[in-house]
């Protein structure tokens, strides 16, 4: 009698629940969009702030002093298959207490839609244009400079001095050399020129030679790619990060080759010698390193493998606050 009453009462029960019954979900579409591209990490009292501008894609045919197989076969062992290498574009934001320095600033829209974003960065990451102090540029190729301006032509970071090596300031700046260069370098001069006459208005441009310090942040002088091409270590607390700039555009080649040099360098043979000796030191000291081509956050570390190098990139890791 008991077990009949209980059978009743849990169908009972159950047929009552029936109607609260969660309904099926239906299906989640796709997002269809990426987190914002900014990466944060802590160098002994400084704050770095990876920025990813966007991407381009790079033919393979650009690399030279390895054969096409080489290539091919090298680009295959990091998985990057075809004819085109998706190529990041990276700037670097260092917070050294009262002063923000951005290393690079990107190219705007000045080689298409997929790179622009580093205004859209910035405040993602939670400072706005106005509060950059310094911008540091490696060499003025527009992927590196354009991005000082908004889409109107006015300075990005109004209250920002522009440094840059002044021969590499004298090279783009020339209406000589300008005049003189082949058509399809034409557009590189007249970029250049355009990016910072905002700024030379406002005498916010300024040019330095050799190993200038801006507080914690040194210039490394280390042409080849362009006439003044700049790398620059950053310093504190006992540890470093050597931002490479365009000393490497392409990771899975130029790592383990370091002798193969890219189309754009403007003196192939003193790039390659660049590349090498930052290569080492990086290797020899265990700097961190980061690189504007170098896939984002561009952040890691150089060891030697066989008769070049490999990189190692960083690990995500949260900003520690217990040190």
């Amino acid at each position: 009698m008991i077990r009949r009453s209980l059978t009743a009462l849990a169908i009972a029960v159950g047929a009552s629940l029936l109607p609260f019954a969660a309904p099926a979900h239906a299906e989640a579409p796709a997002v269809g969009t990426q987190v914002p591209g900014y990466y944060r990490m802590a160098l002994g009292q400084l704050e770095i702030t990876a920025l990813y501008d966007g991407y381009v894609d790079l033919g393979a045919s650009v690399l030279l002093g390895a054969s096409k197989a080489d290539v091919q076969k090298l680009l295959a062992s990091k998985f990057i298959a075809g004819e085109k290498v998706q190529t990041a574009v990276n700037a670097y934001l260092i917070n050294a207490g009262g002063k923000l320095i951005l290393v690079d600033a990107g190219a705007a829209k000045a080689f298409g839609p997929t790179l622009g974003f580093i205004g859209d960065q910035l405040r993602a990451a939670g400072y706005s244009p106005e509060q950059v102090d310094v911008v540091l540029l490696t060499h003025l190729h527009a992927d590196h400079v354009a991005g000082i301006l908004t889409p109107e032509g006015k300075p990005l970071f109004p209250n920002a001095e522009i440094h840059v090596d002044k021969a590499e300031s004298d090279f783009w700046l020339s209406e000589a050399n300008a005049a003189s260069a082949p058509k399809d370098f034409k557009p590189f001069f007249e970029l250049a020129r355009k990016s910072v006459a905002p700024y030379q208005a406002i005498g916010k441009y300024k040019t330095f030679t050799g190993e200038a310090d801006f507080g914690g942040v040194k210039a490394v002088p280390s042409n080849g790619h362009t006439p003044g091409h700049t790398s620059y270590l950053v310093e504190s607390g006992g540890q470093r990060l050597l931002i490479l700039g365009d000393a490497v555009h392409a990771h899975a080649v130029q790592f383990a080759r370091p002798e193969v040099a890219i189309e754009f360098d403007t003196d192939k043979k003193a790039a390659i010698a660049a590349r090498k000796k930052l290569f080492a030191w990086a290797a020899k000291e265990k700097l961190l390193v980061s690189g504007m081509h170098l896939p984002f956050p561009g952040i890691g570390h150089v060891r030697t493998e066989g008769k070049g190098y490999a990189w190692v990139p960083v690990e995500y890791s949260p900003i520690r606050t217990d040190k």
